[in-house]
């Protein structure tokens, strides 16, 4: 049994000053090197090993991938000044049929690491007071700052960083 919380029934608080963006940004820019240092070592039968009817290891993995338009997709949304965030499938279609577990690891890995630059890349251009510009999210139904949006972003790779962890460590 997982003891990662679950993603939709997390609640989260962006009472944080805008000035913390550039510790969010170095947890984004970082969070491929951690997802490489987990799999590390791990075999196949491990990453793609499943417990609970739950994703995988490597699907885990793959999802990271499958998300970055969607986090891209917002920041363009922020910097159009758009009044709300594009809404993302909640039920998670392009990880179920992506079939992540028949695909190479490094693949995953490397375009992981390939797509999260590209918002890194993006965000470390942007002018520090853009960081405080508003958009409701979708699901959350809340008004969201840039800075929390990329804080929502390292919370989403952190929960399935630990849940990829978990699955490794007890398989």
């Amino acid at each position: 049994m997982s003891q990662v919380p679950v993603w939709f029934e997390r609640k989260f608080d962006f009472s944080f000053p805008v000035e913390m963006y550039p510790n969010i940004c170095i947890r984004l820019r970082g969070a491929p090197a951690r997802l490489e240092e987990i799999c590390r070592g791990c075999s196949r039968e491990v990453m793609v090993g499943r417990s609970d009817g739950k994703w995988s290891a490597q699907e885990n993995a793959g999802h990271l991938l499958d998300l970055e338009p969607l986090w891209l997709g917002r920041l363009r949304d922020f910097l159009s000044q758009a009044a709300e965030l594009q809404v993302a499938d909640l039920r998670n279609l392009k990880t179920s049929q992506a079939n992540h577990n028949a695909q190479p690891l490094p693949d995953i890995l490397s375009g992981f690491r390939r797509e999260r630059l590209k918002l890194v890349e993006q965000v470390e251009k942007l002018d520090p007071a853009l960081f405080a510009r508003t958009a409701l999210h979708p699901r959350l139904r809340t008004p969201m700052r840039l800075v929390d949006h990329l804080s929502f972003v390292a919370e989403h790779d952190d929960h399935h960083l630990a849940r990829i962890w978990e699955i490794v460590r007890d398989l």
